[in-house]
């Protein structure tokens, strides 16, 4: 008895040290083991912890009026100054001289409100307050701050508040950005760990002895990833439709969805072979990976507006593919906006994809060759 114990013991011993040695032997993986939790804390806890401050909010006079009024000079002077403790000046004023021009602003997303004072000091008469309803958290924090810079100014006057897009939910304003974010799931693990799979088991070696071109096999991999994530970012975008009610408005917004995700689809899959490539081990690819997934998403405001977070991880944002996708969808899904105020976001997303097929290519062949 005593004989078998100390067999099962010293057995379990040499898994040990095995497995403990194959885990050592790899500082690249331990490293990134510790890293993850540590970019965790700052990416996600900057990202949710942030004071949204300097909102772009416009302030314009009812029309027609001669002098400006009081109440709109007060008012003004107390946005202007308003902020919440310890944090500085909650709005970026934009005085325009119509309604037309403020609306045009908002519509444009210049801004992400307006105010339009009463021609009149009649304490009878709205304040009327225009709010982009498809952002999360900002709409409240003008509604609270408007209503508190407007009693702090002494005036009596009513705030009429009027949505742009109606009223819009968190599953609604979180459920396009999940749409982005199963894109780039099912590249990483069905595209980037499958093609290093294929190499530990021969089958990349296997292709170089067909008649097959080198530039073929890295062509075919790339379109038959973009496929897949096509098809998962588009089920997901039919699940935002009948789960979280999202409304597509017009054929054209239909096919601008789609636009979206096939350049998105093309740019990721290609970052993901260029990237995958560069890695011997699905440890290694897969420990890389999840950090990036990390970057990409928490900074592309899916779940969290970027004007919360802080100003060293907004700028992250602008080296985001996923911020511009993202971006692109709410205004084609949620607020109904068409080519002319996406076309930035197309733009950046194009550069993107040719940039990452250009990378995946190149790093690719050098795997090959």
């Amino acid at each position: 008895m005593n004989r078998e114990i100390r067999v099962l013991f010293r057995g379990a011993f040499a898994i040990f040290r095995r497995d403990l040695r194959k885990f050592l032997s790899n500082p690249f993986v331990i490293v990134m083991t510790l890293f993850m939790p540590i970019m965790y804390l700052i990416i996600f806890g900057n990202a949710m912890g942030g004071a949204t401050t300097g909102i772009p909010l416009g302030v314009v006079q009812e029309d027609p009026y001669i002098h400006e009024t009081l109440l709109y000079e007060t008012g003004t002077g107390m946005l202007e100054t308003f902020h919440q403790q310890g944090h500085p000046a909650l709005f970026r004023v934009i005085v325009f001289p119509d309604e037309t021009s403020a609306q045009n602003a908002l519509r444009e997303r210049k801004i992400s409100a307006y105010v339009v004072f009463p021609s009149t000091i009649s304490p009878g008469r709205d304040v009327r307050l225009y709010v982009d309803s498809s952002e999360y958290m900002v709409p409240t924090l003008v509604q609270s701050g408007v209503q508190s810079a407007l009693a702090m100014a002494g005036a009596a006057n009513p705030l009429a508040i009027f949505p742009l897009y109606g009223t819009i939910e968190y599953i609604q304003f979180f459920g396009v950005g999940v749409i982005v974010m199963a894109i780039f799931m099912t590249t990483m693990m069905g595209g980037g760990i499958a093609l290093i799979r294929d190499r530990e088991m021969g089958i990349i070696e296997g292709y170089l002895v067909t008649p097959v071109k080198r530039s073929s096999i890295i062509l075919g991999t790339i379109g038959s990833g973009t496929v897949r994530a096509f098809l998962a970012g588009f089920i997901i975008f039919l699940v935002d439709i009948l789960v979280a009610g999202v409304v597509i408005r017009s054929v054209e917004s239909f096919i601008l969805v789609v636009c979206v995700l096939l350049l998105i689809c093309v740019g990721i899959t290609s970052l993901v072979v260029a990237l995958s490539s560069r890695f011997a081990t699905q440890q290694e690819y897969a420990s890389s990976i999840a950090f990036l997934n990390l970057l990409f998403f928490m900074t592309s405001g899916a779940f969290y507006p970027v004007i919360g977070m802080p100003y060293w991880l907004k700028w992250l944002t602008v080296i985001n593919p996923e911020y511009y996708a993202v971006d692109a969808l709410r205004s084609i899904i949620l607020r109904g906006q068409g080519i002319d105020i996406i076309a930035t976001d197309l733009v950046a997303i194009a550069i993107f994809a040719l940039f990452a097929i250009i990378l995946g290519i190149v790093t690719y062949r050098r795997t090959l060759e």
